[in-house]
């Protein structure tokens, strides 16, 4: 899906869910309209995004240098610097009510790293974090060894939250190579396929890492497509 067109649908969403709350708090009849958690899995076609926070130097390439990659541009509204979005990569974007579970944001992060690293360890590839540093990393413990296999940056208002994390599973890693990662330029990237020495069914993938969400959010969930 278009990264732009995605992106509309998401804040389209997000300001629902906002609106429905902002209304339910104005109420006087103690009546609340229910608002409604969403979980997207979306691979995009090339694209470089640039959260609220990051620095546009962390871009290596110009606009003659993005039409010879092929990837798009976007300044968005997130939190975190800059990263890449492809096809092979689970880009997942949870528009969740975190009042439907928990208002503590760095838990709801946690949550959606600690679903991949599951998700990871069903494969046999053992993920965790580094402190200080957001995302799932591999070889978190060796400096000189780590790479991200996902990051995450995350839009909150109202306890609503919008944009997601980005796991790498058949990922073209070249890509990275015209960004800093995340602003982070002493850390390499890593993706399922490479590390495992074959490619990954996706949908495989993603069949097991929403189980991980829904369980550990404790969710019923319906799907949709």
């Amino acid at each position: 899906m278009d990264y732009k067109e995605c992106w509309h649908l998401q804040e389209t969403l997000f300001q629902r869910n906002c609106e429905i709350k902002l209304n339910n708090r104005r109420r006087t009849d103690g009546i609340e309209d229910p608002t409604i958690d969403y979980l997207f899995f979306v691979e995009h076609p090339h694209v470089y995004t640039l959260g609220k926070s990051g620095d546009i130097k962390n871009l290596l390439l110009d606009e003659e240098g993005l039409k010879h990659v092929g990837a798009s541009f976007y300044p968005i509204n997130r939190g975190g610097d800059i990263t890449y979005h492809g096809p092979g990569q689970i880009v997942g974007y949870p528009i969740f009510d975190l009042e439907h579970y928990f208002t503590d944001i760095h838990k709801f992060l946690r949550f959606l790293e600690e679903a991949i690293i599951r998700t990871l360890a069903r494969y046999g590839i053992q993920a965790g974090r580094i402190d200080g540093l957001t995302g799932v990393w591999l070889d978190g413990d060796h400096p000189e060894k780590a790479r991200k296999i996902a990051a995450l940056g995350v839009k909150c208002s109202r306890w609503v939250t919008m944009h997601g994390f980005a796991f790498n599973v058949n990922s073209d890693l070249s890509y990275f190579k015209n960004i800093i990662p995340c602003g982070i330029d002493d850390k390499d990237v890593a993706s399922m396929h490479i590390e495992l020495g074959r490619p990954v069914d996706m949908q495989e993938v993603k069949d097991i890492l929403l189980k991980e969400i829904v369980s550990l959010f404790e969710a019923d969930y319906q799907r949709v497509i």
